[in-house]
């Protein structure tokens, strides 16, 4: 269990660096007229991903949950897949990535790198992770209830940012 708690804390230190991240590109993105949408929303967010954190930590502890090593590292590759394609992501979009939904009026829409191959590529990293993380150590209800709620996020974000990216793309 402990090299499994020592994992989670460097995907929890990712985490903040993608947070770092994100706060340098809202700052760039704001001094060219960047526009934040969906910020209600953005908390939930932020309480669901770390409750996968935190379930991740605690299940396996509390339901004495084993490590199965068939399913763990299967869901091990799986979340260095997921984390591959977010930083895929994060690197196509430079500047313009960001966890919040902010968009600069004007801008082209992005579509090399992953965005190529589908509309939100982020976002299919992070149903990836947050399913396959917690069942790296059979924390298979973590996995559920973060699949569920990420799913009630998505029905409210992907509309959201794709409605803020056609208020903002330049006229054709």
């Amino acid at each position: 269990m402990l090299w499994y708690t020592a994992f989670i804390a460097l995907v929890a230190l990712e985490r903040l660096a993608e947070l770092l991240v994100a706060r340098r590109n809202a700052a760039w993105t704001f001094a060219r007229g960047g526009v934040e949408y969906g910020r209600s929303h953005y908390p939930w967010m932020v309480a669901l991903h770390t409750g996968l954190l935190l379930g991740c930590l605690f299940e396996p502890l509390l339901f004495e949950r084993p490590f199965a090593p068939v399913l763990g590292w299967s869901m091990l590759a799986l979340v260095v897949a997921a984390q591959a394609l977010r930083w895929w992501c994060i690197g196509t979009l430079g500047p313009y990535w960001n966890t919040r939904v902010i968009v600069v009026p004007g801008s082209d829409l992005v579509r090399r790198g992953p965005y190529k191959l589908l509309a939100h590529p982020n976002y299919v990293a992070v149903a990836v992770e947050g399913a396959a993380l917690p069942l790296v150590h059979s924390a298979w209800l973590t996995a559920v209830l973060f699949t569920a709620g990420n799913a009630a996020m998505m029905a409210a974000r992907v509309p959201t940012e794709n409605a803020a990216l056609q208020r903002t793309a330049p006229a054709a």
